[in-house]
C-alpha cells in the first residue's frame, strides 16, 4: 500500500493497538485500513505461514490442516486433499439465516478479523491480511446473515461468508447494490484467493462478528447515556421539576463515579435555584430524582466493557494458535466468546433500563396529574379545538410498546448454552445472539429517545406559554431551537412516524454534541 502510515484517515494494523473507536471509524466514518510496514511484524506473519507449510510437507498431523474439523479431528485427510479442506469448510457453513448485517457492521467484522489475524498467531499469509484491508478500503462488504452462530467455535457460520468472499464466492454489498462477489472482483481488479491449509479455519474460527457488533453497541450505548441524561434535564424543565436533586454535595455521600458524572451532566443542563427559593415540592418522582442512579450504572460499566471488547479485538482468537517464531502449535479454545457474551448481556440490561426510565418520564410528561400544569397529552390545541386533538397520546402508547419489547429481550443469552457438533462444542457462549439482542434493545431505546425529544420540546414550549422565563442555558436553548427547526409544534393532530424515524437517524448520527457543553 502506498499511502503514508501517518495519514490521519488510516488505521494501522500490525503492531498497533486497535480500539473500539478505530473499528467504529472504519465502519461508519470511512477510515481506511493500512498494514504496518514494520519488518519485524511482517517477518512474524511470514514465519507462521512458513512453519505450517514446512510441517505440511513433512506430513505432520495438524488440526484443521491434515485432519477434519471439530469432532472430526480424528479423521485424517489425505495429503492430496488438504488444499480442498478450507473450501469445504466455508461451503458447508454457508447456511446462515435471518437478516443480513448492515454494510457498516460487515466492514466492522472485516476490521475486527483483520486485527485478530494481525496478531501473528494464526498461520495465515500476508496476502490474506492485504485482501481484507483491500475489501475494507474499497467498501466491498460481504453479505453476512445474522443467524447461525452459537459463539464457539467462534462465529463459524457468519464468518464463512467472509472466507467465501475472499475466494470470490457468494455475494457482497458494493456501491449500494448486492452483487456476486466475482463480478465485483473483476470490476476492481481483485484476484480471488486460493486459501491454503489453516487459512479457512483462521478466518472463520473466531469472535469477529460478535465483537464487531459489540463495538457498534458500545459506541451507541455511550451516546445514549449522555442523551438520556439530557432528556432527563429537559423533562425536569418541562415539568417544572426540582433541580436540587442533583446538587454536587448530595452525590459525595454515595460516590459511584458513573452516578456522579450523570448528576453532573444533568446539573450542567439545569438552572440553579438559590437556597432561599427551593421548590415547595421537595421530591420529584423516581424517574427524575433517581435518573443518575439508573443511567450511572451503564456509565460505570462502560469502563470494564471497553476493556473486555478491546482485549478481544487485539487477541488471537482462533484455534489452533500458531507460534511461528517458537515453531509451536497450541490447541485451545480462544474462539470462545464468553467475555463478549457477558458484555452484551450486561449492556442490554443497562440500556433497557434507560428505555424504561424514559418511558416513565414520558408517562409523567403527558399526564396532567403529574406534569404540574401542562395540558393532557401535551396538546397545544386551544379552546374547543382541544376536544378533538390528542397530542402525544399515541406516541406514549408507542413508547410503552417499544419499552416492553426492550425489557423482554433482557433475558441473558449466555446462559442458554447448547451442546452441538457431536458434543464437541458442548459448552458455547451464545455471544452473537447476545450481541444481536443488545443491538435490538439499543435500536428500541433510540426510538424511545427520539419520541422523548419531540415530546419534551413540546412540553418546554407549552411551559413557556405560562412561565415568564425558564432561564434556559444557552446550549439547552440551542438544542431546543435545532429540534424545533426540524419538528413544528404539534397543535392539530398529525402523523408523526416520519418525524420519529428522522430523529432516530439523527440520534444515530450523534446530531447533538453532548460532550463539550
Amino acid at each position: 500500500m502506498s499511502k503514508l502510515a501517518d495519514n490521519k484517515n488510516q488505521i494501522i494494523f500490525g503492531n498497533n493497538f486497535i480500539s473500539i473507536r478505530d473499528i467504529v471509524e472504519i465502519a461508519y466514518q470511512n477510515k481506511e485500513a493500512e498494514l504496518s510496514q514494520d519488518t519485524g511484524w511482517r517477518k512474524k506473519i511470514q514465519k507462521g505461514a512458513e512453519f505450517l507449510s514446512r510441517l505440511l510437507k513433512e506430513e505432520g498431523s495438524i488440526y484443521g490442516v491434515t485432519t477434519g474439523y471439530g469432532d472430526s479431528c480424528t479423521v485424517a485427510v489425505p495429503i492430496d486433499l488438504v488444499y480442498e479442506l478450507p473450501l469445504h469448510l466455508s461451503r458447508f457453513h454457508g447456511c446462515g439465516m435471518g437478516n443480513t448485517l448492515s454494510v457498516e457492521l460487515s466492514l466492522a467484522v472485516l476490521a475486527v478479523r483483520l486485527s485478530s489475524l494481525s496478531q501473528g498467531y494464526s498461520g495465515v499469509r500476508l496476502e490474506i491480511l492485504e485482501t481484507l484491508a483491500q475489501l475494507i478500503n474499497k467498501k466491498i462488504a460481504p453479505v453476512i446473515p445474522e443467524e447461525g452462530s452459537v459463539g464457539a467455535s467462534g462465529d463459524l457460520t457468519p464468518l464463512s461468508y467472509v472466507a467465501a468472499v475472499l475466494m470470490g464466492e457468494r455475494e457482497v454489498f458494493y456501491k449500494g447494490k448486492r452483487e456476486e462477489t466475482l463480478s465485483v472482483f473483476n470490476k476492481e481488479g481483485i484476484t480471488p484467493l486460493k486459501l491454503v491449509p489453516k487459512e479457512g479455519l483462521a478466518l472463520m474460527n473466531g469472535t469477529a462478528v460478535m465483537t464487531a457488533m459489540a463495538c457498534a453497541a458500545y459506541d451507541r450505548a455511550e451516546y445514549l447515556c449522555r442523551l438520556a441524561s439530557r432528556i432527563t434535564a429537559l423533562t425536569i424543565i418541562a415539568t417544572d421539576g426540582n433541580p436540587c436533586h442533583f446538587k454536587e454535595n448530595l452525590f459525595t455521600v454515595k460516590p459511584h463515579m458513573g452516578q456522579v458524572k450523570v448528576a453532573e451532566f444533568i446539573r450542567n443542563d439545569l438552572y440553579e435555584l438559590p437556597p432561599s427559593k427551593e421548590k415547595n415540592r421537595l421530591q420529584d418522582r423516581y424517574s427524575l430524582r433517581c435518573a443518575p442512579h439508573v443511567i450511572g450504572v451503564l456509565v460505570d460499566s462502560l469502563d470494564w466493557m471497553k476493556k473486555f471488547i478491546e482485549t478481544e479485538i487485539n487477541s488471537a482468537n482462533d484455534n489452533p494458535i500458531i507460534d511461528g517464531e517458537k515453531e509451536e502449535i497450541l490447541h485451545g479454545g480462544h474462539f470462545y466468546g464468553g467475555h463478549i457474551a457477558f458484555v452484551m448481556d450486561s449492556m442490554k440490561n443497562a440500556v433497557a433500563n434507560l428505555a424504561d426510565l424514559m418511558d416513565r418520564q414520558l408517562a409523567l410528561l403527558v399526564d396532567p396529574k403529574f406534569n404540574h400544569g401542562l395540558p393532557a397529552n401535551l396538546t397545544a390545541a386551544k379552546g374547543k379545538r382541544a376536544s378533538i386533538n390528542h397530542g402525544f397520546k399515541a406516541v406514549q402508547i408507542l413508547v410503552s410498546a417499544l419499552c416492553a419489547e426492550a425489557l423482554k429481550l433482557t433475558m441473558p443469552a449466555s446462559v442458554f448454552s447448547r451442546s452441538t457438533e457431536c458434543h464437541n462444542q458442548d459448552k458455547v457462549s451464545m455471544g452473537t445472539i447476545a450481541a444481536r439482542d443488545c443491538l435490538r434493545i439499543i435500536e428500541l431505546t433510540e426510538q424511545i429517545a427520539a419520541a422523548m425529544l419531540l415530546a419534551v420540546i413540546q412540553g418546554i414550549d407549552l411551559r413557556l406559554e405560562t412561565a415568564n422565563d425558564l432561564n434556559l442555558k444557552k446550549h439547552i436553548l440551542n438544542m431546543k431551537d435545532s429540534i424545533r427547526e426540524k419538528f413544528e409544534l404539534v397543535i392539530e393532530d398529525r402523523p408523526m412516524e416520519s418525524s420519529l424515524r428522522y430523529f432516530v437517524e439523527l440520534i444515530r448520527k450523534k446530531e447533538w454534541n453532548l460532550y463539550n457543553e
